[in-house]
């Protein structure tokens, strides 16, 4: 049933499967472009996620690369290694595939992936699996 049918002279005509007594309301205003408007939100104080069990990872293997700096705004953090949250992600073999995966995307990138055993001098660090069983928290992302 077109426009036509259910306005007459003015008058509205009854709806089929509603009763005669329902007004019909229509908006048939013109639609006009939006806009979306995003404030940039600052990453202050915030505080990252840690590994509990960051012990007893000597031994461990990580993906050293060339320095690139965390892409949160306005944090100066340089990582020499593939990290999430300013921690240094950690496999038990040089030979796991996810370590694999991730430094063949560095590799893709240009960041010169080179697999290494990790030193606790080498920095903060966390287990590739407990940070995905976390959720894959990483700096500067809200969830």
């Amino acid at each position: 049933m077109g426009l036509s049918n259910l306005v007459r002279d003015g008058v509205a005509n009854q709806v089929p499967g509603f009763p005669a007594s329902s007004p019909i309301v229509s908006n048939l205003s013109r639609m006009e472009r939006g806009q979306i408007a995003v404030e940039p939100a600052a990453v202050q104080d915030e505080e990252l996620w840690q590994d509990d069990g960051a012990d007893g990872y000597e031994g461990w293997f990580c993906v050293r690369t060339d320095p690139f700096p965390c892409p949160a705004d306005g944090c100066s953090f340089i990582a020499d290694f593939m990290t999430a949250a300013h921690l240094i992600l950690l496999w038990q073999q040089s030979d796991d595939p996810n370590l694999l995966r991730h430094a063949a995307k560095a590799r893709d990138v240009g960041r010169n992936p080179r697999v290494v055993g990790y030193q606790p001098d080498f920095g903060p660090c966390a287990s590739y699996y407990a940070w995905v069983a976390a959720g894959r928290p990483v700096h500067g992302v809200r969830a």
